[in-house]
């Protein structure tokens, strides 16, 4: 991989990373702002209910946004060990457009299909 490929592959996975990083951040720093209120009692379930929707749907974005950060991580640690562009599961390259459309895959295609047909955590 050519030096300038690799600075801009760096600059752009560090970027991202910092992105997904504000955004945990800004999520998690959300759940402390929340108070509580106190409203009728009659609406009490009512707003626990609603509580308890935004709470999962707070929890599965966080969820989801650290899965990225690690998936960048690793891309960046793939980087540096010479391995970038190699898939983690097969050892062959991974498609050229693949990269280009998701510089932190780290798998093929093929095992990415294998490993979603399996419903198995990718990391």
């Amino acid at each position: 991989m050519a030096t300038i490929k690799a600075k801009q592959i760096r600059a752009h996975l560090e970027a991202e990373k910092k992105r997904i990083a504000e955004e945990l951040a800004i999520s998690k720093s959300s759940q402390s702002m929340e108070d509580r209120r106190e409203g009728s009692p009659f609406g009490k379930r009512e707003e626990e209910a609603t509580e308890s929707m935004e709470l999962e749907k707070r929890l599965t974005l966080e969820n989801r946004l650290q899965l990225m950060l690690t998936e960048v991580e690793k891309a960046l640690q793939k980087l540096d060990s010479g391995t970038y562009g190699i898939c983690d599961m097969c050892n062959t390259p991974i498609d050229p457009a693949r990269m280009e459309a998701l510089p932190q895959a780290i798998l093929c295609m093929d095992c990415r299909q294998k490993l979603k047909n399996a419903k198995t955590p990718i990391l």
